[in-house]
């Protein structure tokens, strides 16, 4: 395994992690006082399952969820 670091201050280096850190901040975490940190966990993942990968609108999708992308992307491979 290979350590990979962003460059110091550089916030470019790593905006793809920091935007879903932020999108789950502010759309799911912030809202919450959690009782154990197992309670926030299963809360994290409901939210990346149930929500981020299924539902929610990706603007970099063509304004699709990413499951409906990678359901698109597996329709035309089948075709292909």
């Amino acid at each position: 395994m290979v350590c990979s670091m962003s460059r110091k201050g550089n916030c470019w280096d790593n905006a793809v992690v920091e935007r879903f850190f932020r999108s789950l901040k502010t759309e799911q975490t912030n809202h919450y006082s959690y009782v154990s940190r197992e309670a926030a966990r299963r809360d994290v993942v409901d939210y990346i399952l149930m929500f981020y990968n299924s539902q929610r609108l990706h603007s970099t999708l063509g304004y699709r969820s990413p499951a409906d992308f990678e359901a698109e992307y597996q329709q035309l491979q089948n075709v292909a």
